[in-house]
């Protein structure tokens, strides 16, 4: 059999897997045994970066000892914009290359060459897949070629299990919310489970809801989850001067909040470790009433999907307002509705 033939069927083979399966580990696992088995060599390992928690793991490996260090996320960061240029990295003599890390290491395992491609989701880069050998050799074109194949395929895995994972746990929000409507009309307490759980859906580091005061024109903080008491006691938040576009009624992402012109309190959110902010704003019949925000401990991009789910997670929160207004209405009992969360007529 050709080594064409053995690619062939080592793509063919993760492509039905990809088809048949939701199972992220076990199709990158067979991504790392199909390079080894077409490629040859020592080992395989495919990483995944998690700039979040500033670590690069692998997920997937076969042929490396227990023993075995990898180099770590500063490292390979560093290495990024090269492999992205180039395509590919490839060290001919890793034990004695000084651009490598822990060449005693890899000297100690038997690694002789390693040949390095991203791999990537939607054009993001998010990891990498790596082919070691135990003897110095050049690779060809058409093997870089199908290494990055294979990455490719492992991206794919890792994307389709993430929206998977993204379905079933908007479909978990979406439901615990409603009952939490349906089953109570302390608004408080809808209102905290809400931002306790849009902040661990999007994988941020907190999150709050306030509503606006009238009043004295200020955003009032009626639930939080992640953020410091420090922080919360900071002072009244101006709705003219706190990311007041949200309250046009458009989402509005603040990439770098302790810069951004339109953003209050700059120097506690650098000391609170708040990057990146994404407010929504928070709706009841068509009028804004507040922002729902989220506060990102690392630059990031929301997605538009993700933009989404916090805008009608926000629309959720709106309607519990408006419901438990009504009721409260019905009971001629409006004033505890204004104690108790700064309620004001236009909301209703």
């Amino acid at each position: 059999m050709t080594k064409q033939d053995n690619y062939f069927r080592t793509i063919v083979k993760i492509g039905r897997a990809l088809g048949t399966t939701l199972e992220r580990d076990k199709i990158l696992q067979l991504i790392v045994q199909g390079v080894l088995e077409a490629m040859g060599g020592k080992a395989a390992c495919l990483f995944l970066m998690d700039e979040e928690k500033g670590t690069y793991v692998p997920v997937a490996q076969t042929g490396l000892s227990k023993n075995y260090v990898h180099a770590g996320l500063a490292h390979v960061k560093k290495e990024i914009p090269l492999l992205l240029k180039k395509g590919y990295l490839h060290f001919r003599d890793a034990a004695s290359d000084p651009v490598v890390e822990n060449r005693e290491m890899k000297r100690a395992e038997g690694i002789a060459s390693i040949l390095v491609v991203p791999v990537k989701v939607k054009g993001r880069f998010i990891g990498t897949l790596s082919l070691y050998t135990a003897k110095v050799r050049n690779f060809s074109a058409g093997e870089i070629e199908f290494l990055t194949v294979l990455a490719e395929q492992g991206g794919v895995a890792v994307e389709t299990a993430r929206l998977v994972e993204r379905l079933r746990e908007n479909t978990r929000i979406f439901l615990d919310l409603a009952a939490s409507i349906n089953s109570s009309l302390d608004i408080k307490d809808i209102l905290q489970t809400l931002s306790c759980e849009v902040s661990q859906a999007i994988g941020v580091k907190a999150a709050s809801i306030r509503l606006l005061d009238e009043e004295s024109n200020t955003l009032k903080l009626v639930a939080s989850c992640g953020l410091s008491e420090t922080y919360l006691n900071k002072g009244p938040v101006s709705a003219e001067k706190s990311i007041a576009e949200a309250l046009k009624g458009k989402p509005v992402v603040v990439r770098n909040a302790s810069t951004d012109k339109g953003v209050q309190y700059k120097k506690e959110k650098k000391a609170e470790g708040i990057v990146t902010i994404l407010s929504v704003p928070i709706k009841s019949k068509e009028r804004v009433i507040g922002v729902l925000r989220l506060y990102s401990a690392v630059a990031r991009e929301f997605t538009e999907d993700e933009v989404l789910l916090v805008t009608a997670l926000a629309y959720q929160g709106g309607l519990a307002i408006q419901n438990a207004g009504l009721y409260l209405m019905l009971k001629s009992d409006m004033k505890e509705l204004k104690d108790e969360i700064w309620s004001h007529r236009c909301w209703f």
